[in-house]
């Protein structure tokens, strides 16, 4: 008896690594598919999974890494102690053709992915925000994982970028909602943030007088002057939108050394320029920001953030921290 069980736990263990060790193309809508790194064999039509519960979907940065976030969020989850078994932990690759992954039907885009800009090869026309769309409801048809209860979104630099612009404009927690299946997002480390207005930090004020001096300030992905048509769609001004971005649940964290204006990665334009001097300030300035178009538009925030000690750039240095564990649990348990 004790033979067999460690010998079905030596095969459990062995096939979670080959899963993970390459991305799986996984058919998230009828007119293309996903590569994914994921701690389960992924199916177009498998059999139920009735033990996940819990669903992390973590997004990668400039530089298209998914794998190596995957393994962030493996540290993750045994920092948090959330258990694999009832855990389902994705990690989509928003790839390039020079990326070259496996499988076909894939949307391949250029470096405007962390913007939300449509595929330019393979299959085009797709937006990774209309991917996360499909992605969720893909994960929340209730024939995978039928038991699943939250979905917790996950983007650090320019994948805090992308979901950042992504909480601002999906309309996905009212279909879940309906399903009872939470959703939370965890925006860590982005370059730069969506204003919803022509104001901007100077000082301990906001006001325009950037606009005179960066007329890109408010366009879009800084602004919502410009914005693409599958976000420009619905029939939304400003405050309603902020409005609705307010009342949904974000974590915002931060390293507490991530302070750097001449990072090689840093957003240095004058739009980005004009939201802080670096992602620390950036993401300081942000909260105050939202305080005050909360207090002005009447908007209650489900926000919270945290900023790590003695963390930089770093999603691992991030994400195993107990600062942000302790956060993160208190968070994903209301």
């Amino acid at each position: 008896m004790t033979y067999r069980l460690v010998t079905g736990a030596l095969l459990l263990l062995w096939s979670i690594i080959a899963v993970a060790e390459e991305a799986q193309p996984t058919q998230v809508s009828p007119n293309y598919a996903l590569a994914m790194f994921a701690n389960r064999p992924l199916s177009s039509s498998p059999a139920p999974d009735a033990a996940v519960e819990r669903a992390v979907i973590i997004v990668h940065g400039v530089r298209r890494n998914a794998q190596d976030y995957f393994t962030v969020g493996q540290d993750l989850l045994a920092a948090a102690r959330w258990p694999e078994a009832s855990t389902l932990l994705l990690a989509p690759g928003f790839f390039t053709a020079r990326d070259r992954p496996n499988g076909a039907d894939l949307p391949l885009w250029d470096s405007s992915w962390m913007q939300g800009r449509p595929s330019v090869q393979g299959r085009v026309g797709i937006t990774p925000l209309q991917a996360l769309d499909d992605l969720l409801a893909w994960v929340s048809d209730g024939k995978r994982y039928p038991a699943l209860k939250q979905i917790v979104l996950i983007g650090h630099s320019a994948g805090g970028q992308l979901l950042q612009r992504y909480a601002v404009f999906s309309t996905a927690e009212q279909g879940l909602a309906a399903r009872g299946i939470q959703l939370r997002y965890v925006i860590s480390s982005p370059s730069s943030y969506l204003y919803f207005d022509d104001r901007r930090p100077l000082g301990t004020t906001f006001n325009e007088d950037a606009v005179a001096s960066c007329p890109e300030v408010n366009h879009y992905r800084y602004g919502l002057e410009g914005v693409p048509g599958y976000l420009g769609a619905q029939p939304l001004d400003p405050k309603q939108l902020f409005q609705r971005y307010a009342s949904k649940h974000i974590t915002y964290l931060v390293g507490a050394q991530d302070n750097d204006p001449d990072h090689r990665l840093l957003d240095k334009s004058c739009a980005a320029e004009a939201q802080g001097a670096n992602r620390l300030e950036r993401q300081r300035q942000y909260l105050a920001y939202e305080r005050l178009l909360g207090h002005e538009w009447h908007a209650s925030l489900d926000h919270s953030q945290a900023e790590v000690p003695g963390a930089g750039h770093s999603a691992e240095a991030l994400y195993t921290s107990p600062v942000a564990v302790k956060l993160l649990n208190a968070e994903l348990a209301r």
